[in-house]
């Protein structure tokens, strides 16, 4: 595909396949929802404790890619400037994210709350994003968390093959985070290894950057996955991390991989780990997507994600 956009339809069938199970925490309940089922991706019923939107459709993660992607095809001027005037107008103030996040703040405020949003969920990055875009600040991504965001944000304008320092300022406009930063960046090596034909982008990855003082933390963390590659999948994820923070949803990514052979094997066994399965697969349905091609990915999964076709239709 033109661009190597099948890596971010990779990511995005990926999180479309899981988002019915995103958040679920509790593993033994999870496990009850998928019982009996050898293909648990795109369940029919939502099983999110948090939010719900309907199947085929994409979590809050993969959406500011779509975002990305949508100002990437309506031209190449200005890319900044217009991404935030799109993440503003997708994400902020009149959208149905933002009516979402002030219900949130009315639930918060009613004693014992267990009820479930109906609609998509707005992450704290975005809600920061918008508001220090509102104020016109000149770095205008959150720092308050160390999550996927960036990433995310920077997938499909990495594939359109923009340098590195700028990819960073694409990463800046949703996260300032420097953890978010350091492994957003990990990824985009990871990727780009797995494009450029490389047989094993990690073990290539930790070659490369043994003696690099910047990314030393996440050379050290592979080789701590690697030392877990036997354990259980599940058991690993809930010691390295369920949540949406890195390092914990890099490491967890990473323990996936290297424990797959194929893209649908990986995708499965990270939502039956639970937690946050989207931040996880739209890395990990990249890496698959970019090291075995498009072919690699389940027709029946591209055919049941809403956004597929838009993605599709830029051969």
């Amino acid at each position: 595909m033109k661009n190597n956009l099948h890596v971010f339809l990779g990511a995005t069938v990926a999180d479309a396949a899981a988002r019915p199970l995103h958040w679920v925490y509790n593993q033994k309940k999870l496990l009850t929802y998928i019982k009996g089922k050898k293909d648990f991706t795109f369940l029919k019923k939502n099983k999110s404790p948090f939010y719900n939107i309907k199947t085929g459709k994409v979590s809050g993660y993969n959406e500011v890619g779509q975002v990305m992607f949508k100002t990437l095809v309506e031209g190449h001027q200005d890319i900044e400037e217009r991404f935030k005037k799109n993440v503003t107008k997708n994400f902020g103030p009149g959208s149905i994210y933002w009516k979402n996040l002030n219900l949130r703040a009315k639930y918060r405020k009613v004693k014992d709350w267990r009820g479930i949003i109906k609609g998509p969920w707005i992450h704290q990055n975005i809600i920061e994003t918008i508001r220090n875009i509102k104020s016109k600040k000149k770095l205008t991504g959150g720092k308050k968390v160390n999550e996927s965001d960036g990433y995310c944000a920077a997938l499909p304008y990495f594939l359109y093959g923009y340098n590195l320092k700028d990819i960073k300022k694409i990463i800046c406009t949703v996260t300032i985070s420097k953890i978010s930063l350091k492994y957003a960046l990990a990824k985009f090596y990871l990727i780009d290894l797995a494009l450029k034909g490389c047989k094993d982008p990690i073990n290539e990855f930790t070659r490369i950057f043994k003696k690099n003082s910047y990314f030393k933390s996440v050379v050290e963390d592979i080789k701590k996955v690697k030392r877990l590659k036997s354990k259980p999948h599940p058991l690993v994820v809930k010691k390295l991390g369920m949540a949406c923070s890195y390092p914990g949803t890099f490491n967890s990514s990473i323990h996936s991989i290297i424990n797959s052979t194929n893209y649908k094997g990986a995708i499965l066994k990270t939502i039956k780990a639970g937690g946050c399965n989207c931040s996880r697969v739209n890395f990990i349905g990249a890496y698959f997507a970019a090291l075995k091609g498009v072919s690699t990915i389940p027709k029946s999964w591209i055919k049941k994600t809403d956004l597929a076709k838009k993605i599709l239709d830029q051969k």
